[in-house]
């Protein structure tokens, strides 16, 4: 039996992941050369589908508290989330789109250091990317987050997780509540 780590989503626009079938088509093809070519059974293959399941499902919803430019640096758009509830650009530089959700409409033409709650240098979710123009207030998306999210977040700072919510057809679902402070220290002595 093979196992291989599961399938990539579109998290920017670059992103080019293959189609399932596409890629099962030419793993298949290759699998069957080699095992005519050496005479050998043909195995079983399982492969996990991962991500492309619920990735590009999730989209976490922020709320801008400021907005702050260093000149001849670059902007800062801060947020009352960050590194505690998707730790994957502060680990590793995952690239995520991110748009103003209340002016998706609008043009995609501010460079912006989107950066979280947690007043550490690396709790950031992209940097120098493009969005609408922020002001407080403003609800910023972050797309493809239905993979890691919620299952990499943390209680880093005492800081709670936030809710998860389905939706379907326009109907709401919470599945996961907001966790609350007494949440963090119920286990205390």
């Amino acid at each position: 039996m093979l196992f291989r780590s599961g399938f990539g989503i579109r998290y920017v626009v670059q992103d080019d992941p293959q189609e399932l079938e596409n890629y099962m088509a030419s793993v298949s093809k290759v699998i069957l050369d080699k095992c005519r070519a050496y005479d050998f059974p043909v195995p079983f293959i399982c492969i996990e589908p991962g991500r492309c399941i619920v990735g590009d499902a999730g989209i976490t919803l922020y709320t801008v508290g400021s907005v702050k430019t260093i000149p001849g640096c670059r902007t800062y758009v801060a947020i009352d989330g960050g590194m505690t509830d998707n730790p994957r650009y502060a680990l590793y530089g995952s690239s995520y789109e991110a748009i103003v959700a209340n002016k998706a409409d609008k043009q995609k033409d501010f460079t912006a250091t989107i950066a979280g709650r947690c007043c550490e240098s690396g709790d950031l979710i992209q940097e120098n990317t493009q969005i609408q123009l922020p002001a407080v207030g403003d609800i910023l998306a972050v797309l493809s987050t239905g993979a890691y999210h919620y299952s990499m977040a943390s209680n880093y700072n005492r800081v709670p997780r936030p809710p998860v919510v389905a939706v379907h057809n326009g109907e709401d679902t919470l599945v996961i509540r907001r966790e609350s402070y007494e949440d963090l220290v119920r286990n205390d002595v």
